[in-house]
């Protein structure tokens, strides 16, 4: 399975807590998954630090690196594809990894149900 995973999961896996199921866990853990974090969740996180809404470790990208996650990086033809979102959801950055997942013909791993109103693959754990 290929998926790209939403920027909470990223944050509950490092951090090891418990609202990070144990499925959601085991479908991380498993070899024969390929995993994306895109550069939209670390753009993301790195703003929410500034603003002082998140604390991240201070080898932050390191501890990523280390993962199992192979980098999605954004293009234009990502940033094209919002355009045909509804708007059910106006986080931008939810917007973007629906967008991204669509054109990569990826399955999403999220915690937030409003995912299921988009024409994406998802997973919710």
């Amino acid at each position: 399975m290929k998926l790209l995973i939403d920027t909470h999961i990223i944050l509950w896996w490092l951090a090891g807590d418990d609202k990070l199921s144990s499925h959601a866990r085991d479908v991380i853990a498993a070899a024969q998954n390929t995993l994306f974090v895109s550069a939209a969740s670390v753009w993301e996180l790195r703003i929410k630090e500034a603003i002082g809404k998140v604390v991240l470790p201070n080898n932050f990208a390191d501890a990523l690196a280390d993962e199992p996650f192979d980098p999605l990086p954004m293009t234009i033809v990502h940033a094209h594809a919002v355009a045909s979102l509804p708007l059910h959801h106006r986080d931008p950055f939810d917007r973007m990894l629906i967008a991204q997942a669509r054109v990569e013909g990826l399955k999403v791993m999220t915690h937030d149900a409003a995912f299921k109103q988009y024409d994406v693959d998802h997973l919710i754990v």
